[in-house]
């Protein structure tokens, strides 16, 4: 599990959230491991995955790799550097939820200077209440499902699968309302 969510920070396909969330379901219909230690193990390797993603971009910069110029990445290092101007707590905590904002915070982050004492102080809590929340997710559903830790993995794997394309659906709608809203440049 620790290699997979350290890895989501990286690679937004690799499937971090699920892996607490199924560990946090079989902890909780089988008794091992203790859902604390699950807990504890991904806040650890999220902080250390946002935390090698801050060094990446406070060493390399943000603009070295192609791949960090397309419009989608783009789009969120630009939400990303305005929000870290306004309020570092706010944007590290909604961006541990968000995968492609979470990488471009942490790249932003460290490109932009953001002082290492309290980013990483932030991002050790934004890390403990993702982990608790994902670990929650699962250990909730092994508590009220019948049927062993087999079906509470699979409903509160479902569940957050469902949980996260919801979210990345009300972004979207959200988006598209804001950009609906900009007035229609002028014409002469």
């Amino acid at each position: 599990m620790a290699l997979l969510v350290l890895g989501d920070a990286f690679f937004v396909v690799v499937p971090g959230e699920i892996a607490v969330t199924a560990l946090g379901a079989l902890s909780i219909s089988s008794g091992a491991p203790p859902l604390w230690a699950v807990i504890a193990v991904a806040a650890a390797a999220a902080a250390c995955g946002d935390l090698l993603c801050y060094s990446i971009g406070r060493w390399a910069g943000i603009e070295r790799w192609r791949w960090i110029r397309s419009a989608r990445v783009v789009r969120a290092r630009t939400w990303a550097h305005g929000r870290l101007q306004s309020g570092t707590a706010v944007v590290l905590f909604t961006a541990r939820f968000i995968p492609f904002a979470r990488l471009a915070v942490n790249l932003v982050a460290g490109a932009t200077r953001v002082p290492l004492p309290r980013y990483a102080a932030l991002v050790a809590v934004a890390a403990t209440g993702w982990a608790a929340y994902q670990a929650a997710v699962g250990a909730l559903f092994a508590a009220i499902l019948p049927g062993g830790p087999i079906v509470a993995i699979l409903v509160s794997v479902v569940t957050a699968i469902v949980i996260g394309a919801l979210i990345d659906l009300l972004i979207r709608r959200r988006d598209r309302a804001r950009a609906g809203y900009r007035s229609p440049a002028r014409r002469d």
